[in-house]
């Protein structure tokens, strides 16, 4: 009897928490549904609104604030690559293991110094000495085969300067150069003088000496002693017209004041924008997608200005491939930086648009909350209940979301340089940490006597 009596009673309690369940789901299900309502209700009413100061004032700062997105991108690039040396020889260092980079240095370095050796004349000066010691038939074959040994040697040299330029030796002398020669760029710019940096024949060049003083050891290291011959001289590359020098001068020092009011002042537009706005939400979309289109007009810009910078480059200057090498390399960056923001302008719209009042965003909310509680009672069912800690969890959830959400923000602030990787992983943590909060935080059960 005892057993009778006592068997109905885990079945009534099992019946009591699916029926308390159905009526929490019905209660949430209604709650949606007048919340829909109301949406189509103020939509219905909007068109009704009249538009005042604050729709147009709200436009006008986010457009310009998206308008100063791209140049602000480009300012702290620049700042960073004419200010900056450490950062400006980690931009240019991958160069010289580029091998197109590679070629064009030792075509260039190959001609300063055949240039100057002049193997045909030495040739013929032998030829003359060996006539006049009596053995014109030697002398006579020995000028023949002049411009065969000439080339012998060019491609000999050639050779060997390859080999120098793609050596460790080498790389380790294009970075100190290039630090040497950013410093005095950046004493250029700053209209103190400089030393490496020199002005002649109307252009801004870069002292190429340290480079063929290798060269030269190398080659003296392994016979033609000859090079030791040659008087001291100082190619250089051309960095860019002396006229233009005065208006780089004027550039930089607005650069430098700029580099950090631009980006500040592009976030706090878009900030106010978005404070003033009607719709605060719909503001903070518009802004990520005002945000991601400006990068996207500013890696076009690149593109273009891309195909006039190589088509205004000289061939005698920097080969084509060269050329192309070393802007690619140069604003790597800079489309870094916008495929970052072009990143972070997406994730705002969709935040702004999924946290929304829209239908769509409603039943994704409504698909995402059922599909948690779901897994929350079948876990319950299953013996594994969150207890207070869930109850907790429930009754704070809006400051754990606000917590976890500025928590993810810092995150990305204080990064240092996130890149695109970073900031999706933050995004995907945050995602996992809010999904976690709606999971453990478990809606009060009604009591039996509540419809």
């Amino acid at each position: 009897m005892s057993d009778t009596g006592g068997g109905p009673g885990p079945a009534v309690e099992e019946s009591g928490t699916s029926q308390a369940d159905r009526t929490a789901e019905q209660a949430e299900l209604a709650r949606l549904r007048a919340e829909v309502a109301e949406l189509r209700s103020q939509l219905a009413g909007t068109r009704r609104h009249r538009v005042s100061w604050r729709t147009p004032v709200a436009v006008l700062l986010i457009v310009v604030g998206c308008l100063l997105a791209p140049v602000s991108v480009l300012a702290v690039w620049s700042a960073n690559q004419v200010s900056n040396t450490d950062r400006y020889v980690a931009n240019i260092e991958p160069l010289i293991h580029d091998p197109v980079i590679q070629n064009a240095l030792t075509d260039k370095l190959t001609i300063e110094i055949t240039s100057r050796l002049n193997v045909t004349g030495l040739t013929s000066q032998a030829a003359a000495l060996l006539t006049t010691k009596g053995l014109p038939r030697v002398g006579t074959l020995l000028k023949s085969f002049g411009p065969a040994i000439a080339s012998a040697v060019t491609g000999f040299i050639h050779g060997r300067i390859h080999k120098i330029v793609t050596s460790a030796r080498f790389a380790n002398t294009w970075i100190q150069v290039n630090k040497v020669a950013h410093r005095e760029l950046v004493t250029a710019l700053s209209g103190q003088g400089g030393g490496a940096i020199a002005v002649s024949n109307g252009k801004v060049a870069i002292d190429l000496a340290p480079f063929i003083a290798i060269v030269k050891q190398d080659l003296s290291g392994r016979g033609f002693t000859f090079v030791n011959s040659l008087p001291s001289f100082h190619p250089t590359l051309a960095l860019f017209s002396a006229r233009d020098l005065v208006k780089a001068q004027t550039a930089y020092r607005l650069i430098n004041d700029l580099k950090i009011v631009l980006p500040i002042l592009s976030v706090l537009l878009m900030a106010a924008g978005v404070y003033i706005a009607r719709g605060h939400r719909r503001a903070l979309v518009g802004a990520g997608l005002g945000l991601a289109a400006s990068m996207l007009v500013l890696g076009a810009a690149l593109i273009i200005f891309r195909g006039i910078y190589l088509n205004t480059v000289p061939a005698s200057v920097l080969p084509s491939d060269a050329a192309a090498a070393m802007f690619d390399t140069l604003v790597r960056f800079i489309k870094d930086g916008l495929r970052l923001l072009l990143v972070v302008g997406l994730i705002v719209a969709l935040a702004g648009f999924f946290t929304g009042r829209s239908a769509t965003a409603v039943q994704t909310r409504a698909a995402f909350g059922s599909g948690l509680g779901r897994i929350r009672r079948s876990a319950e069912h299953a013996g594994l209940r969150t207890g207070p800690v869930g109850s907790w969890t429930y009754a704070h959830r809006t400051a754990l979301r606000i917590s976890v959400t500025a928590l993810a923000a810092l995150i990305f602030v204080f990064w240092g340089r996130p890149t695109v990787l970073v900031a999706i992983v933050i995004v995907v943590l945050l995602l996992a940490a809010l999904a976690l909060i709606e999971l453990f935080g478990r809606p009060p059960v009604p009591s039996a006597g509540h419809p």
